[in-house]
C-alpha cells in the first residue's frame, strides 16, 4: 500500500516544534452541496486534502479507488445511508481501519448505538462547531497514523515470512495455502472475525522463527541429527520472540509458538495438553499437516487428498488432534 507524503502541523504556542499530528486525506460525504463545501472549507484552512461525495455507493467507490485517511460521514442520505455506508467500510479488511466520523443531526441515544454498531469512530452533531470538528480529526489522525505504522511493521514481517519460504522451491505457496485453509475452517467452525483474521495473519506468519535456521540444515536431505532436530524445533519459539514486540501481533503468537504441539503433550515446544493449546494453534496445525501431505517436498512425493485425509484422521486416532476439528477441515475442503 503506497503512502501519501503529508506535511506536518505546528503545535499552536510551541514555535518551532512540529506536532505529532500530520495532515492528511479526507474524504467528505454529505448529500447536501453546502454541507459538504463548509466543512471542505474548515478541514482545508488545517491543512488537509479534501474529496467530497454526494452518497454513499460513491463514497465506497472512491475509498476502494484511493482509500482516505479519515471519513465524515453524514447520516441522513438517500440510496445509502450513512449507518449502511459505514458498516460495508468497515466490513471490508482493506478500509475497515479508517476512522469513521459520523454527522447528524440526530442526537438521541438509540442513532448513535445504531452508528457504533455499524462501526463509527466518532460522532458530531449538526451544527458542527470548527473547534470541535478540528479536535476530533486531530484525535482520530493521530490513531490513524499509529494504525499505518502497525500495519507497516505488519507488512515487514509478513514480507519476511515470504522471503523465508522462498528460500525453499518446495514450499512455494505454503503460507498463502495456510492462510486459506485455516481462514476457511475459522468460517465453517463459526468463529468470530478477529479470529478468522488471526488465522489468516498466522498462516504467513506461523514458521517465521525459521529465519534463524541454517539452510543446511532446514533443507538437509538426509535424516536430522538429535540436535538438528532440535534446533529445526526451536523455530516456534524464535518466531515467538520475533512477534512479541509488537502488540497488534499478540494474537497471533500462539499459533506460531504452539502449531506443532499435539494434544496428547508429545508435540513442542512446551508439551502441552488437550485445551491447553489454544484452538487457533491446534486449528492450524491440521492445515499445516495437510499442506506438507498433499505437495510435494525434498523428502517425499506428493499424497493425493482421500490420502492425506486418512493421514489426519489417524493422527485423531493416535490422539495428536482433535477429531471433530479434522472432520470439519476435511468437509469443508
Amino acid at each position: 500500500m503506497t503512502r501519501k507524503k503529508r506535511s506536518a502541523q505546528k503545535t499552536p504556542g510551541l514555535k518551532g516544534q512540529e506536532d505529532i499530528t500530520p495532515s492528511g486525506s479526507i474524504l467528505v460525504v454529505d448529500d447536501c452541496p453546502l454541507n459538504a463545501a463548509l466543512l471542505g472549507r474548515l478541514l482545508i484552512r488545517d491543512g488537509h486534502t479534501v474529496r467530497t461525495a454526494s452518497n454513499g455507493l460513491d463514497a465506497i467507490r472512491i475509498v476502494a479507488e484511493d482509500p482516505p485517511d479519515l471519513v465524515l460521514l453524514d447520516v441522513m442520505m438517500p440510496e445509502k445511508d450513512g449507518f449502511e455506508t459505514c458498516r460495508d467500510l468497515k466490513k471490508d479488511a482493506a478500509s475497515r481501519l479508517i476512522p469513521i466520523v459520523m454527522v447528524t443531526a440526530l442526537e438521541d441515544v438509540r442513532s448513535r448505538v445504531q452508528g457504533l454498531d455499524a462501526g463509527a469512530d466518532d460522532f458530531l452533531t449538526k451544527p458542527v462547531h470548527a473547534a470541535e470538528l478540528g479536535a476530533r480529526v486531530r484525535s482520530l489522525m493521530r490513531l490513524k497514523r499509529y494504525t499505518d505504522e502497525l500495519e507497516s511493521a505488519d507488512s515487514v514481517l509478513m514480507l519476511l515470512a515470504q522471503t523465508i519460504e522462498a528460500r525453499d522451491s518446495y514450499t512455494e505457496g505454503h503460507c498463502a495455502r495456510l492462510a486459506h485453509y485455516a481462514s476457511a475452517l475459522g468460517s465453517t467452525l463459526g468463529l468470530q472475525d478477529d479470529d478468522i483474521r488471526t488465522l489468516e495473519f498466522g498462516g504467513f506468519l506461523h514458521d517465521i522463527g525459521k529465519i534463524a535456521i541454517p539452510d543446511a540444515v532446514l533443507f538437509k536431505p538426509q535424516a536430522l541429527t538429535p540436535a538438528e532436530y532440535e534446533l529445526v524445533k526451536a523455530h516456534t519459539v524464535i518466531g515467538d520472540r520475533l512477534c512479541s514486540g509488537m502488540r497488534s501481533l499478540g494474537r497471533v503468537r500462539g499459533i506460531v509458538r504452539h502449531h506443532h504441539e499435539r494434544l496428547d503433550g508429545s508435540g513442542y515446544p512446551d508439551r502441552l495438553r488437550g485445551d491447553e493449546i489454544p484452538l487457533l494453534a491446534q486449528i492450524m496445525s491440521i492445515v499445516d499437516v495437510y499442506d506438507a501431505l498433499a505437495t510435494t517436498r525434498s523428502y517425499k512425493h506428493a499424497f493425493d487428498p482421500d490420502r492425506a485425509y486418512e493421514e489426519l484422521r489417524g493422527e485423531a486416532k493416535r490422539g495428536w488432534r482433535r477429531t471433530d476439528l479434522v472432520e470439519a477441515f476435511i468437509g469443508n475442503a
